[in-house]
């Protein structure tokens, strides 16, 4: 696809116990596509075998683009073919950057990592100007990337679970001082623990999975706007998967509404989001929708396709 662009798999090494770190680079030594922290790319393993991971290196640096994977044995496979697979020296396509958790300005930083989730965060240091705190759990520390590097900064509390229990929200989040934005990245628990004890207009969170299908599953109609064509979704198939039949889908990935890829507009109807990546704010407005997991609130809706 025109937007895919072939990368060679440069460096492979280990980043802590499970996570495979990945230094790729574009076979001819040309920049890579700028990009700021935050963002992440579409690693295409196979044509069918598509999976979205955090840039974690220094976004200055356009030489290389770094990942880390994190070993899922009960993943969908995208993990274990990078982990089992993959080696220096082979070629692999890359989608984007794109960025949906980005860094907005804020007079002081609180980051919550818990896991992987410390890899879209670690570029956003840097950039955070001078008042930030990062607080990094996992399960052990073993099993915790970067911990050598970040563990030199006073601004930084590693907290394994292993050694001092989960991490301390409450305590964190009772009393943050006027002005400050908190990023959290990681598993479910922690995110779901995090919007539970945080203020939602200053908590930014990205997901790596899926939130759990809510909402009973109707059938609706949605018509694309260019073309002037309209389909039935039926309750069992989302609209990306209708769309695909009839040869009228854009493109996709992650198929699960956590990266963005099919985001498309929305010029009539009300849309049943359940996607991971908008925002309350952006989900009001009601002008965009990830088709690969959101419905219809009503019987139809008018697709800028």
């Amino acid at each position: 696809m025109a937007d895919e662009l072939e990368v060679l798999v440069a460096r492979k090494e280990v980043r802590a116990a499970g996570v495979a770190g990945l230094t790729l680079r574009h076979p001819r030594g040309a920049d890579l596509p700028a990009w700021e922290p935050g963002a992440h790319v579409d690693l295409v393993l196979r044509d069918d075998l598509v999976r979205q991971y955090s840039l974690c290196g220094d976004p200055a640096d356009r030489s290389v683009y770094e990942l880390a994977v994190l070993l899922e044995p009960n993943g969908r496979g995208g993990s274990r073919h990078v982990h089992d697979r993959l080696r220096a020296g082979d070629r692999v396509w890359i989608r984007g950057p794109r960025n949906n958790f980005r860094l907005v300005a804020a007079s002081r930083y609180l980051f919550i990592a818990g896991g992987i989730g410390i890899t879209p965060i670690l570029p956003m240091l840097a950039a955070a100007g001078s008042d930030w705190r990062l607080v990094y759990g996992g399960r052990t520390r073993a099993s915790m990337a970067f911990v050598q590097t970040l563990r030199r900064s006073s601004r930084v509390s590693i907290l394994p679970q292993d050694e001092t229990g989960l991490l301390p929200l409450d305590t964190l989040l009772a009393r943050l001082e006027p002005g400050t934005a908190v990023y959290c990245c990681g598993p479910e628990p922690l995110l779901a623990a995090v919007e539970r004890c945080c203020p939602p207009e200053i908590l930014h969170v990205e997901r790596f999975t899926s939130l759990p299908d809510a909402g009973q599953r109707t059938a609706f109609t949605v018509e694309l706007a260019r073309s002037g064509q309209t389909f039935v979704v039926p309750q069992d198939k989302s609209i990306l998967e209708v769309l695909e039949e009839a040869g009228a889908a854009p493109l996709s990935s992650c198929r699960e509404g956590t990266c963005g890829t099919c985001e498309t507009g929305v010029l009539a109807g009300t849309p049943d989001h359940r996607d991971s990546l908008l925002t309350p704010a952006e989900r009001d407005t009601g002008d965009a929708m990830m088709i690969c997991v959101s419905r219809a609130v009503g019987e139809r809706l008018v697709l800028d396709l």
